[in-house]
């Protein structure tokens, strides 16, 4: 490799506008490419999540062409100044970026870039557990703690072979039942959203059932907060012009009972949201709607499946491995800081200890239920 590239950091939002012509081609080169760092995405988070904060994305450049980055951006937590990815909690798989053919070197100005404007500490959420920004920094700076098992699907022996591998004939023949309990209560028919024009009214539907499914309870993905709402649909719409997002809808008579919502890039998906109108459980249109989602990305040439969150019952049959997500903590500059990062690190692997523990497994399995989609 020549010389070193140009590095500077990104602190306004005209600036990282800017970056949207070749930011993505980095995302497309990651060993996990996240469609959670595509441009549209990060820059419709921050016009929405951002207000208060501090944009902070390191770039790396050689000429005009930018070969390196890492999206990060500084609030105010209890009166500390934290550094997080650009996404937040829902930064999937977020990492330091590199173009192909950067070394460590471009890794390194980055990662040293990020830690001497950390703040008081860096909490970040996200992370794979090969994170080259982990690499890339002194050993001992960032704590990687698991936090999610992010299970993971391969479909490339096609649908019908996953379809009979996961299901059973007693599974499959159950299917068969419940689909013809709807449809004995109306037309069923699956459709996909995936232009803008498309997406427009399935949102609005898919809003629907999903606050039907939350109504009274604690929605934890924030997709269904007034902000989330117009985030989401700021985001998908402009995604749906790289073809991007997929809305697949379960009807019953043209109306949702139903749906699945995902991001597609390089052949894999990324789970987003899903959701079923309780009404109709005792049919299990959430599962015939996550089985009709897989085959048509099946259909679509789509090798991998990432579920991302965590190992629910739902996910566990399609489950061939875990690649778990985690959280990077430290980087801290201030002892402020260091007190704030030893006592976050300690609280999080006491409830990581709690939720492992089989006790807890039970109670947790024996907690009854809404009805299941």
């Amino acid at each position: 490799m020549s010389a070193s590239p140009r590095t500077e950091t990104i602190s306004s939002e005209a600036g990282l506008a800017g970056l949207s012509g070749s930011w993505d081609d980095l995302v497309r080169s990651m060993p996990r490419p996240s469609p959670f760092l595509l441009h549209s995405w990060i820059t419709e988070w921050w016009r929405h999540y951002g207000d208060g904060g501090t944009l902070a994305v390191h770039v790396a450049r050689r000429g005009d062409r930018l070969v390196g980055a890492l999206p990060l951006y500084r609030r105010r937590r209890l009166g500390l100044q934290v550094t997080e990815f650009l996404g937040g909690s829902k930064a999937s798989l977020a990492d330091l970026m590199l173009a192909p053919g950067e070394n460590g070197h471009t890794a390194l100005l980055l990662a040293l870039r990020a830690a001497a404007a950390s703040g008081d500490f860096a909490d970040l959420f996200g992370m794979p557990a090969s994170s080259r920004l982990v690499s890339a920094l002194p050993p001992g700076s960032l704590s990687l703690i698991e936090r999610l098992e992010a299970p993971v699907l391969d479909l490339s022996p096609g649908w019908n072979a996953v379809y009979e591998s996961k299901l059973s004939a007693k599974a499959r023949s159950e299917r068969r039942r419940r689909r013809r309990q709807l449809e004995r209560l109306g037309r069923v028919e699956v459709s996909v959203a995936r232009t803008a024009a498309e997406l427009r009214p399935a949102l609005d539907e898919a809003y629907r059932i999903h606050d039907l499914r939350w109504q009274g309870r604690r929605d934890p993905g924030g997709f269904g907060s007034d902000v989330g709402k117009r985030f989401h649909r700021a985001a998908l719409l402009r995604l749906a012009e790289q073809d991007v997002p997929r809305l697949v809808m379960l009807e019953v008579d043209g109306r949702g009972v139903a749906f699945s919502l995902y991001l597609q890039l390089e052949r894999t998906i990324y789970g987003l949201a899903m959701a079923f109108d309780p009404a109709f459980a005792r049919s299990a249109p959430g599962s015939e709607t996550l089985l009709c989602a897989l085959e048509q990305a099946a259909a679509e040439g789509v090798q991998r499946v990432e579920f991302l969150g965590a190992a629910a019952e739902h996910k566990q049959r399609f489950t061939d491995l875990c690649e778990p997500i985690h959280q990077g903590i430290g980087l801290a500059s201030t002892v402020r800081g260091r007190a704030a990062v030893e006592a976050l690190t300690r609280g999080i692997r006491a409830r990581r200890r709690v939720k492992r523990s089989h006790t807890a497994q039970r109670l947790y399995y024996r907690v009854p239920r809404l009805g299941r989609g």
